[in-house]
């Protein structure tokens, strides 16, 4: 019963029904991946079948996992079995499906390919899982989410995002050979089945595609598991079997070999140059007043409150990482961004609240040495004056420790 890309000149029933149902379901899927949108109506119907009464939205603002997902999901399943099904019914005297079997594995292994070259070389260039910014360092293990600390735990290592990124390059290079394709299906596969337990854990809400790249993965090594099996597990001989090819022309295979390398070329060197940009971006200059700023007193309309953790409308850090951006976290841990744009030579400064599109100045600041900030302005009609001391970045354990070829003991804080 297995599905294999050797030929067969002819496939028994359960084969050929399992065959109809694997194309079905992912031709399908990989459809709506990229046409879901053409099918809302439809897919909010089956959403309905499944006791789906309330509002929701189909864009998902990023997550994969949203209703609409699952309602395309259902939908997709439904359609496959149907679509099988009439198939079994009304082609029962085909004897086998080798070429349509050699051309659904190609769609297969283009598909993983460049899922595997996109999410690979986006962790190698780290635009994935960034550093963590500053903000992010100052906020408490106890209020992440557990997608937080995923992605600020892979951020916090480029060496790990380039371990964790040449792998899925490997997989997906190794996809491009059909010769090294169960090689390629058996790297992606161990690679995705990491990334997808990762989703389910820590939930990360792309767990529904993740599971698919393993499923595709997993379906074309499953074409080879015999020799496998035989090799690894059963300690037996196996012998080498010719794919089948549906066309034999030289001059085709000649064409299609220099079409796979331009192209491999041309994708790696557009996402090289995606991270030369990227390095250049991260590595441009800091923005102007860089870093943890303390508040040490702070006073409205000339009178210098106490500094409570109670009260919550008083500062107790500016944070500023991120060019015309800043995080301003009060003395009850709540933190809010704010639109903030000094300006060096006039020292005043907009600093204003999302939504607010006034970037008049409405602050002045002086640097009264390196370490010592004041701030003078009008924060909802009262007038405050606000000193600041910068803090020593290096005191965060997460910021300095860095990596150590010797340890005598643990360094586990």
């Amino acid at each position: 019963m297995l599905l294999t890309q050797e030929y067969k000149a002819n496939w028994g029933s359960a084969k050929k029904a399992l065959f109809k149902f694997v194309f079905s379901y992912f031709v399908l899927y990989i459809f709506l991946i990229f046409f879901s949108g053409f099918v809302e109506g439809p897919t909010r119907w089956f959403g309905g079948l499944l006791g789906i009464n309330y509002s929701y939205e189909a864009s998902g603002y990023g997550s994969g996992d949203n209703t609409y997902a699952y309602a395309t999901l259902f939908m997709n399943f439904i359609l496959a079995i149907v679509i099988a099904l009439l198939w079994i019914v009304f082609d029962r005297k085909r004897k086998s499906y080798n070429q349509l079997m050699y051309w659904f594995i190609v769609v297969l292994r283009i598909f993983l390919i460049f899922f595997m070259f996109t999410y690979g070389f986006v962790k190698v260039i780290q635009l994935q899982f960034p550093y963590p910014s500053l903000t992010r360092m100052m906020q408490p293990l106890g209020e992440f989410s557990p997608m937080g600390l995923a992605w600020t735990y892979l951020g916090y290592s480029k060496g790990f995002n380039l371990f964790m990124g040449i792998m899925e390059i490997t997989g997906g290079l190794l996809l491009i050979p059909r010769r090294t394709s169960t090689l390629g299906a058996f790297v992606t596969m161990g690679v995705m089945i990491h990334v997808a337990v990762m989703n389910f854990m820590f939930d990360i809400p792309v767990k529904i595609f993740s599971v698919h790249l393993t499923l595709m993965a997993l379906f074309i090594f499953s074409t080879d598991i015999k020799r496998f099996i035989n090799v690894f597990i059963n300690n037996k001989p196996t012998e080498a079997y010719e794919f089948f090819n549906p066309i034999n022309d030289k001059t085709y295979h000649r064409v299609i070999f220099w079409t796979k390398l331009t192209l491999t070329v041309v994708l790696i060197g557009l996402f090289l140059m995606r991270g030369y940009g990227n390095d250049r971006s991260k590595n441009s200059k800091k923005p102007y007043l860089y870093g943890i700023w303390e508040v040490t007193h702070f006073i409205k309309e000339n009178d210098t409150l106490p500094r409570l953790v109670t009260d919550k409308n008083q500062w107790r850090y500016l944070i500023i990482d991120r060019k015309d951006r800043a995080t301003i976290k009060m003395m009850d841990d709540k933190k809010y961004n704010y639109t903030f744009k000094p300006d060096s030579i006039s020292e005043k400064a907009a600093l204003y609240a999302p939504g607010e599109r006034n970037e008049t100045p409405n602050f002045t600041y002086e640097l009264l040495n390196s370490e010592t900030l004041k701030l003078n302005g009008e924060i909802y009609l009262y007038n405050h004056e606000i000193i600041l001391k910068r803090k020593n970045l290096d005191s965060l354990l997460l910021y300095s420790r860095g990596f150590n070829w010797i340890n005598e003991r643990p360094f586990n804080r």
